[in-house]
């Protein structure tokens, strides 16, 4: 599950970082100030939940929920407000749930169990297995990962070579595309990565993308650790389709 929450004070945003944090302390939550940054978020990294204030300077928090549904009609829109008089407002543009302040874990728990659009338990991080010597291959449940997009087969190998370090947009574009991409373009291969793949794989922040190695299973990162059955498995091939593994293969062959 994945949680946006945004108020322009950053007190009131403190407290509701730490009460979502408290109900649900094993999702992952992104805290924004700044309606015109958190709708540049949205865009690339997929959300179940946005807790939006509705009283904010630059745009209050019913406008900012009719962008976020047009970004993603499935989101859950749970308001956050100091006011009472805001209710009828909030459920008109079909709000999931309204929040009183002060926010609390006890409140925010309540909203969480009753979503106007439920979500799914994402499947095991366990379960997705990936093979780097020959060719690149990404398995989910046992079965070939099926992206979208080509490139972002290449974008999530990519992230594997990286061994868990976070990488930026423009190195990314910079490696795997030899010609000038549009900055667009690589955003769909981003959000077509996020939505293939369980999230609690991937590290992000903003502008920034990398995996958490110990949450799949990959043979290069099983002979990193010295494992006899991936050490066997090397046969002096490794992500054979991408020029750029051969920096990684020249120190595999080099160990």
């Amino acid at each position: 599950m994945n949680i946006l929450a945004v108020d322009d004070e950053k007190i009131a945003l403190d407290a509701l970082l730490l009460a979502i944090g408290e109900a649900q302390p094993d999702v992952t939550v992104d805290g924004f100030r700044s309606p015109a940054e958190v709708l540049a978020f949205a865009e690339e990294n997929p959300c179940d939940i946005a807790f939006l204030d509705i009283e904010m300077a630059r745009m209050n928090g019913i406008e900012l929920a009719k962008r976020l549904k047009v970004q993603n009609p499935q989101i859950n829109i749970i308001f956050t407000t100091g006011y009472s008089e805001y209710t009828g407002d909030a459920f008109a543009h079909h709000a999931s749930g309204y929040v009183q302040k002060p926010v609390t874990k006890e409140k925010i728990s309540w909203e969480i169990e009753d979503l106007r659009h439920p979500v799914a338990t994402p499947p095991s991080a366990a379960q997705v297995q990936v093979h780097t010597f020959g060719n690149f291959e990404a398995y989910l449940d046992g079965a070939p990962v099926e992206f979208q997009y080509s490139k972002t087969k290449e974008l999530f190998a990519y992230l594997i070579d990286r061994h868990g370090a976070l990488c930026t947009n423009k190195e990314i574009m910079a490696v795997i595309w030899e010609d000038e991409v549009k900055e667009s373009y690589f955003k769909n291969i981003r959000v077509d990565l996020l939505n293939s793949l369980p999230m609690e794989i991937f590290t992000k922040q903003w502008g920034k993308l990398g995996v958490i190695p110990e949450m799949l299973s990959c043979n290069y990162y099983d002979w990193a650790a010295g494992k006899p059955s991936a050490i066997n498995a090397y046969t002096g091939e490794y992500m054979a389709q991408y020029s750029w593994g051969e920096m990684t293969l020249s120190s595999l062959k080099t160990l």
